[in-house]
């Protein structure tokens, strides 16, 4: 490792575990915070950042005038992008293929649920209520992947374990070859028609803001569900919670919302057939995310191109 090893501070909830890892990796200049205030007295000097919604209002300081690097530690970074308190020459780095297999794994819990009629099967059991139905399967039937980065890209290959034929769509035409028809940014009506499932995992940028709309879930066939597991700014919730109460989709199952957490009074928490989860389809896993971070310092320190930078023209 070099002797210039940079200052680093660790901005998280489990600041403590991250700087231990840190340390028994040889790396002893770490500060670590979990509020604006310790993160302000330790920014003097300070390279590098790795953390979780630090208060990067903090970097228009004098004292922020060293910070090079910002490591997210998640792999949604579209307040970064967007943040104009951040200067230009600092680099924004964001968590890649570790999410893949957490947000498949929810999607397909949920997916089986609806198809499987499992609420049903759980009130006959309470009801102590011998019930037969006829059951449904995920096999034929169509997912319909928006995003077709890693997270994208797993889901498919779990969807192919069940069977199920995969429309996917993406703006860069990456990883068009896994999917059974591939779909651009200006096919959305084209590619919802046919789906019985859509699962969103788009990243957040002015072009996929309230992508989800009105329009484009009236275009879906009846008794279609959507899966969002990507940015809640991707929906427009106004427009889900209207085509819900219309009747025209089965099922919605809503991990990420426009505004976090999700306001005790809103329409979403009691509507049939609409699941929400509090954002825990992806959540972070600590030794995975300090493993990407020490081969990215490494990188850092080499002075190398960095693993998941961000393109802040691209918004991802």
């Amino acid at each position: 490792m070099s002797k210039t090893a940079p200052k680093i501070l660790v901005y998280h909830r489990e600041a403590d575990k991250y700087v231990k890892f840190l340390q028994d990796h040889g790396y002893t200049t770490i500060q670590a915070a979990s509020t604006k205030e310790e993160a302000l007295m330790s920014l003097k000097e300070t390279e590098v950042i790795l953390g979780w919604r630090f208060p990067t209002e903090l970097l228009a300081l004098p004292e922020a005038s060293s910070v090079r690097w910002i490591q997210s530690t998640g792999a949604g970074i579209d307040d970064l992008v967007t943040d104009s308190n951040i200067p230009e020459d600092i680099t924004i780095t964001r968590i890649l293929d570790q999410f893949g297999g957490l947000i498949s794994e929810y999607v397909f819990s949920f997916l089986l649920f609806i198809t499987k009629q499992l609420p049903k099967m759980l009130q006959a059991q309470e009801q102590r209520r011998w019930d037969p139905f006829k059951v449904d399967t995920l096999k034929g039937k169509v997912i319909g992947v928006a995003g077709l980065g890693s997270i994208g890209s797993e889901i498919i290959r779990k969807a192919r374990a069940f069977d199920m034929t995969v429309y996917g769509l993406s703006f860069s035409g990456s990883n068009a070859d896994l999917v059974d028809q591939h779909f651009t940014a200006g096919d959305w009506i084209d590619f919802v028609r046919e789906i019985d499932y859509l699962v969103l995992t788009l990243p957040l940028t002015p072009g996929t803001y309230h992508i989800v709309n009105k329009e484009i879930m009236r275009a879906m066939k009846p008794g279609a569900s959507i899966v969002n597991v990507g940015r809640g700014q991707l929906i427009s919730e106004e427009d889900i919670v209207e085509v819900m109460k219309d009747g025209l989709l089965h099922a919605a199952v809503l991990d990420v919302f426009e505004n976090e957490p999700l306001e005790a009074n809103h329409p979403l928490w009691s509507m049939p057939n609409v699941y929400v989860t509090p954002h825990l389809s992806g959540q972070s896993q600590f030794e995975d995310v300090a493993r990407f971070f020490i081969d990215n310092l490494r990188l850092f320190e080499q002075d190398k191109q960095l693993i998941g930078t961000v393109n802040r023209q691209k918004g991802y």
